[in-house]
């Protein structure tokens, strides 16, 4: 064979064996799976709590009876303003004026039993003084016997009086307790304020409020001038959230208004828990306080509201969006553990799962633990393992959930994906 040949022939199969390796790689690339690629960048991050409640006054007064009577006169209705001191309610007075009659007739009784019994006591005192004189000038002019009687008498007439001096006290009580019961059958406002909630009309029977808050309430008087929103917000969620913390709030009455205010107040137990929903676990809420900065006008109390709690903000924050955070068995090296788990591992690597996110570096996606820091809407802050301008995979969902670590890769321009989380 001629060295041309054999030139032509090597030249030949350098040609073939080139497009076999194009025709592998491109083979292997339509095999990676498509996903979509970003690059890491930074962005302003803010962490918020959202929670539902309603509206409240952030002073209200439930008025009650403090007696039982029928209801005769209700002298304003609801959304009626009521000045401090104003009549709002007037009590069949009936039975109490009767009962204040019945202690001041008794209170004059027991004055003149006690004036009597003073005027007896006063008669014994002279009798002994006049016995002992007797004695004391002659003793054969009265026995001793007979002192000892006026004595006796002295003692026993001093204790009546007594007595009497104290039924007297005894009764001026019960006559202050009479008028005091009869001074509330007029009940007046306890502050100024409008009247939100009126439980009764006139004519049913008002009573006291011992037993059950709600069986004796009358009508309710609120401070609208300042509002506040009350929440509940979940345990996971509460220690997040501090006094001071701007708020967000969105009142369903007026659905295209937003308003702010500031957490005021962080209760600290848990409400009355009540049975959740799967397993027959409790939920644990916390109620929180919003104040707001300017109510609107004709606000009503109870109207529902939500309100999202910013609780931190990052302006330039390395932002890591949460559709790619995932979680894999990861193999830590001993430099990449912890002191206590280092000393157990004996020098040898050790698998744990570990949150991480799938970094693409020449069409391979590799599993790289990061720590992240607040979350935003759709974005985790960067705390450490990844750099900015690394290239990840972002989504789709069920791409990033499948993925494995080294597997092959290639970009989708279909932008598809979500914010929902992938762990």
């Amino acid at each position: 064979m001629s060295t041309g040949k054999k030139v032509l022939i090597g030249a030949g199969a350098l040609v073939v064996i080139a497009a076999f390796v194009m025709v592998s790689a491109r083979s292997r690339s339509d095999k990676g799976a498509r996903v979509r690629i970003e690059e890491l960048g930074r962005r302003a991050l803010v962490a918020a709590v959202t929670a539902s409640g309603r509206i409240e006054p952030l002073r209200k007064v439930d008025v009650s009876s403090d007696i039982t009577g029928r209801i005769t006169r209700i002298t304003l209705r609801e959304g009626d303003w009521a000045e401090r001191g104003q009549l709002l309610i007037q009590i069949d007075p009936a039975q109490y004026e009767a009962a204040v009659q019945r202690s001041e007739a008794l209170l004059a009784s027991q004055e003149a039993a006690s004036v009597q019994a003073r005027a007896n006591r006063d008669q014994a005192a002279r009798t002994y003084a006049r016995a002992r004189q007797l004695q004391e000038q002659d003793s054969i002019l009265i026995s001793d016997e007979a002192l000892e009687q006026a004595r006796t008498q002295l003692e026993v007439s001093e204790a009546l009086y007594q007595s009497a001096t104290h039924q007297v006290e005894q009764a001026r009580a019960g006559l202050r307790d009479a008028r005091d019961a009869l001074a509330k059958t007029q009940i007046r406002a306890p502050m100024s304020g409008t009247v939100t909630r009126l439980a009764v009309e006139e004519g049913e029977v008002a009573v006291p409020g011992t037993f059950s808050r709600e069986t004796g309430l009358l009508l309710t008087i609120s401070d609208l001038t300042v509002i506040q929103t009350v929440v509940q917000v979940d345990e996971t969620d509460v220690v997040r959230i501090s006094e001071g913390d701007s708020v967000s709030i969105n009142i369903d009455a007026y659905p295209d208004t937003s308003f702010t205010g500031r957490v005021m107040q962080i209760s600290q137990s848990a409400i009355q828990a009540s049975l959740g929903q799967a397993g027959g676990d409790r939920a644990v809420d916390f109620e929180v306080k919003i104040t707001l900065d300017t109510p609107p006008e004709g606000i009503r109390p109870d109207l529902s509201a939500t309100a999202r709690i910013v609780t931190d903000v990052r302006e330039e924050a390395l932002a890591l969006p949460i559709i790619a955070l995932t979680v894999r068995e990861h193999e830590d090296l001993p430099s990449e553990l912890s002191p206590a788990d280092s000393a157990t591992a004996n020098g040898e690597s050790k698998k744990t799962e570990r949150e991480g996110v799938f970094v693409v570096e020449g069409g391979l996606a590799t599993f790289r633990p990061v720590r992240v820091g607040i979350a935003g809407d759709e974005h985790f802050e960067v705390l450490e393992g990844l750099a900015e301008g690394d290239s990840i995979v972002a989504g789709p969902y069920q791409a990033v959930r499948d993925l494995r670590d080294k597997s092959p890769v290639r970009a989708s321009g279909d932008g598809a994906g979500g914010t929902g989380g992938s762990r």
